[in-house]
């Protein structure tokens, strides 16, 4: 009897330990989580009796603020994907739901100020944000894009800051939780009718896109093939027209002749860098496809330092592994087709890796969170995140993408007194036109911007993506 009644006691007692240590891991470690997560309904409460902190562009331009209770978005359409949005029906997006315990005032230092506050009966205000993003470039980069489907990314190789990010169609933050204004008919709010809309107005194609990039990704291609064998530099290789492979025929731009790999990338000769992914092999094509990031995520860990959400829903790269990688698919994705999907930001990331010798920074949109009165409480540092290939190789592949803009398809993106490198792409797209591709860099010598664009069934990258890319440039190089 004795027995039995000691094991119902260590029982009882087990189960109160395991009870108290999950009651402190649900304090400790998931607390702060549950604390802000949208679906709480506490957050709502709580939030009524805060000022929620500004969000500012890197010259302080106002990005999000509140007025009389109420989240504004001046820029409207411009920085919707990015900035967010918050809504007491829908939750909360974008920079809005990853920064949201610093743009309360909830995190741990945030403590003994709120306790302060609570004594002297001072309102409660969160701190602010200032991110890396350039109004002004983003304006610009929307109005580019008008009221064609596409993107523009648009980033500093030497740190990895996020200068544009913008992404059309879009919507107006502003208007989420109004009634849909269709006569005679019940929709519901602006937001269920964004959910309906075809054309994806919430998506964030810049970093949520997945187009084939076409031959953007030669950039990719000719840096892995110069990694294993340095003398593809001097090489001369004859385009015919088409290069067929296993009884797949896969054709080109025109019949190029004899060219070396300068020149091959300057007329984006697919017969070139078919044959350099073919020599690659699948392994190795693959593996340096990886180095480039392409099936990586930047945001898969938080910024050190900075607990929290990931600052933006990525949607990395994809590319068929090595071991169902057929020799023609093999062709296909070295020139940027197959089943190689990648977003705007990506090869953004690709062509940043060639402009800053080899080393892709982690890209960040954060600068600094600060308190109302301006002391900075966190300030993000440059950090490498991958490096894709070596300094001399991407020498090599930098000095084709200048003859590109130079004497080849992208002379569209040419600016005067400024050295830009770049280079085109016309993806084909299986659901309708050519989707128009534009990489490039600059200057080229010390590059401070990288920009990518994409139109969606644009036609032609020189003649429709580059233009676009070029006043980006040329506004990024201006401020």
């Amino acid at each position: 009897m004795k027995n039995n009644i000691r094991c119902l006691g260590y029982i009882i007692l087990a189960s109160f330990v395991v009870l108290a240590f999950y009651v402190g891991y649900v304090n400790v470690f998931m607390g702060p989580a549950l604390a802000t997560d949208p679906h709480n309904g506490r957050l709502a409460a709580w939030e009524a009796g805060i000022k929620r902190g500004t969000i500012f562009d890197r010259q302080g331009v106002v990005l999000a603020k509140t007025e009389n209770g109420r989240r504004v978005y001046p820029l409207g359409q411009d920085t919707a994907q990015v900035v967010g949005f918050i809504s007491r029906r829908y939750g909360r997006t974008g920079l809005e739901s990853a920064y949201d315990r610093y743009l309360l005032g909830m995190t741990d230092d945030d403590k003994i100020q709120a306790l302060i506050n609570r004594l002297l009966g001072r309102p409660r205000v969160g701190n602010d944000l200032v991110v890396t993003l350039d109004a002004r470039l983003q304006h610009l980069a929307r109005e580019l894009l008008g009221q064609r489907k596409g993107a523009v990314a648009a980033l500093d190789p030497r740190s990895g800051a996020i200068l544009a990010l913008a992404s059309s169609p879009g919507f107006d933050p502003n208007q989420i939780d109004q009634p849909a204004a269709v006569p005679g008919r019940n929709n519901g709010t602006v937001y269920d009718l964004l959910q309906r809309d075809p054309n994806a107005p919430l998506l964030n194609r810049a970093a949520q896109g997945a187009y084939p990039p076409g031959s953007t990704f030669k950039i990719v291609t000719g840096a892995g093939a110069l990694t294993a064998d340095p003398s593809v530099s001097k090489r001369i290789f004859n385009c015919q027209g088409s290069l067929t492979v296993d009884g797949f025929k896969l054709p080109d731009l025109a019949a190029h002749g004899a060219v070396d790999f300068r020149r091959a990338m300057a007329v984006s000769c697919n017969t070139t860098f078919a044959t350099l992914g073919l020599e690659l092999g699948v392994e190795r094509f693959y593996q340096n496809a990886l180095a480039f990031g392409l099936t990586r995520n930047p945001w898969e860990h938080n910024l050190p330092g900075v607990p929290g959400s990931p600052e933006l829903d990525y949607r990395p790269g994809t590319l068929t592994p090595p071991k169902k990688m057929t020799r023609p698919e093999l062709a296909s994705s070295a020139i940027g087709q197959g089943e190689v999907l990648v977003n705007p930001l990506q090869m953004a990331l690709a062509a940043a890796a060639i402009a800053h010798n080899g080393v892709i920074m982690r890209p960040h949109l954060l600068e600094r969170i600060q308190e109302p009165g301006g002391r900075t409480l966190v300030k993000a540092a440059p950090q490498a995140w991958l490096t894709a290939t070596s300094p001399a190789v991407a020498a090599v592949v930098k000095e084709a993408m200048v003859a590109v803009v130079r004497e080849g398809t992208g002379k569209g993106a040419a600016l005067p007194g400024v050295t830009v490198a770049g280079k085109t792409g016309s993806a084909q797209n299986p659901r309708g036109d050519t989707h128009a591709w534009f990489v490039a860099f600059a200057p080229a010598e010390e590059p401070r911007v990288v920009v990518a664009v994409i139109i969606e069934n644009g036609g032609a990258g020189g003649a429709v993506a580059a233009p676009v890319a070029r006043e980006v440039i040329r506004a990024a190089l201006a401020g």
